[in-house]
């Protein structure tokens, strides 16, 4: 489980716009290129874990003050997804 856990931290640690956009259209959540930049600079080489709830709280916030709060409650929501 750990291994698993650690793959999507990192995968979420070193996306780029085009890899987020691809994943949010999975999931049906629209976002711009905008957007998707500004998610992508709050996570790149941060090191987040999406595991720990606390730090996931902490970047959703950083998240909706750059692309709003329905927003970030939408990748919030990937994030719920991808961890269960």
């Amino acid at each position: 489980m750990k291994l698993l856990q650690n793959v999507i931290n990192h995968k979420i640690n070193t996306i780029n716009r085009s890899e987020l956009l691809k994943y949010a259209s999975q999931y049906n959540i629209s976002l711009t290129a905008k957007q998707a930049d500004a998610i992508v600079g709050s996570v790149k080489g941060k090191n987040i874990n999406i595991f720990d709830d606390q730090s996931r709280s902490k970047l959703v916030k950083e998240l909706a003050k750059s692309i709003g709060p329905t927003k970030a409650k939408e990748i919030n929501q990937l994030f719920l997804q991808l961890i269960r």
